[in-house]
């Protein structure tokens, strides 16, 4: 057998999760926060064509970023919202044509937290804290008791709407990701403490949902290798949490890593070469019988081969790869050596480039590409702008 078709292979190799659900190859779009909500919660026609763009362009699955469990704690108001108010036939308008071409299709089930969209919230993490201009109010008991339904509520919704899993997000430092996190969590209870106690919460989320959707749908979790911010979650811990996820029913740990705490150097933002985490999944694989996915720089083919013929890497997520080219899963899979032009930024503000990507990605969901912007000042503009005029639709929809 050639080298190519030992690669094509390894690319195209299904994967099964331990729920007996399989994903038809090794590529992932990863989630990320696409902002192409109606600003009231719900799926639009631009967000359904992009994901159907992206199955048709050959991806195993992807995720949809920052589907809220409540409309009370949001990312940022283009996010989709999962609870009462949902648009049921809009959400089954998007999962039947995202999931064509055998391609899975889950929303990552999340909450900001202390994290929250200032406009629309007031932040609350699992402690109250203030750290220089950085402020939130604490979680009571109560508060952290009802999550778990919650979660459950939300991803019963994303099974009846024909998605075809979920993941939890608990990584990129929202709410479950503050739990883990030390330099969020300062609870004394039996949710702070101890790395295992820290992880209390998302294994009582885990078996809830679990147990609303049954054996055979999968559940997976986004997690950070570090939150790369001092006194935040270190690697040592987060292979503990590993360790702890090891014995629940997930289905699938994909790793990240970073933070978007105020002034935090995003990981997808760094200047030097991916990839990021692999490093972290090969001690991981030691702990953990788990399927796991790694997200994070991957910015080529062989950068992807490399990871998957480790047997360290079960699959890999690709984001902003994605957006330069829509169909770069089926060349990949197929053996073209497509080589992508990612822009370089001079001196960028914190948070420009990842809103160069969302109205990069807002062309495509409009079948726009020609016409998408490339100054990045006008595009931050844009981005910005954008989002204040969503969230009068919020306020008068959930508030």
């Amino acid at each position: 057998m050639t080298q190519a078709l030992i690669n094509n292979e390894l690319l195209n190799r299904p994967l099964e999760l331990p729920c007996g659900a399989v994903i038809k190859n090794r590529l992932i779009k990863s989630a990320m926060s696409d902002s192409l909500g109606d600003g009231e919660g719900n799926a639009t026609e631009s967000q359904t064509r992009l994901y159907e763009r992206w199955a048709k362009g050959g991806v195993g699955l992807s995720i949809i970023g920052e589907v809220q469990i409540t409309p009370e704690y949001p990312e940022a108001p283009g996010n989709l919202v999962l609870d009462h108010h949902a648009d049921y036939d809009a959400l089954k308008a998007l999962t039947a044509r995202a999931s064509v071409n055998d391609a899975h299709i889950w929303p990552q089930l999340g909450h900001a937290g202390a994290l929250a969209y200032e406009p629309l919230s007031q932040a609350k993490g699992p402690s109250a804290l203030k750290i220089g201009e950085f402020e939130c109010l604490g979680m009571s008991e109560e508060d952290v008791s009802q999550l778990p339904e919650m979660y459950a509520k939300a991803a019963k919704i994303a099974k009846d709407t024909g998605f075809t899993g979920v993941q939890i997000h608990a990584g990129h430092g929202f709410l479950l990701s503050q739990f883990l996190s030390p330099l969020f969590n300062l609870r004394t209870d039996q949710y702070g403490g101890s790395v295992e106690s820290r992880s209390r919460i998302i294994v009582e989320i885990i078996d809830k949902v679990r147990l609303t959707l049954g054996d055979t749908f999968p559940i997976g979790i986004k997690i950070n290798s570090s939150d790369q911010l001092e006194g935040g979650l270190t690697e040592q811990e987060a292979l503990e949490v590993v360790r702890i996820l090891d014995t629940t029913s997930i289905d699938l740990i994909e790793v990240s890593g970073g933070s978007y705490f105020p002034g935090a150097k995003s990981s997808s933002d760094s200047t030097s070469s991916g990839p990021y985490f692999v490093d972290f999944a090969v001690k991981a694989r030691d702990i953990t019988t788990k399927p796991l996915a790694v997200t994070g720089g991957f910015k080529n083919r062989e950068q992807v081969l490399n990871a998957l013929a480790s047997n360290t890497v079960d699959c890999v997520g690709l984001g902003r790869a994605l957006i330069l080219n829509p169909e770069l899963a089926e060349e990949w899979t197929t053996g073209t050596e497509t080589r992508l032009n990612f822009p370089t930024f001079e001196s960028p503000p914190s948070g420009g480039v990842t809103a160069w990507y969302t109205m990069a990605l807002t062309s495509i969901a409009n079948d726009k590409e020609s016409d998408a912007e490339r100054d990045l000042s006008s595009t931050i503009q844009t981005y910005e702008g954008r989002d204040r005029e969503r969230v009068t639709r919020w306020r008068a929809k959930f508030q």
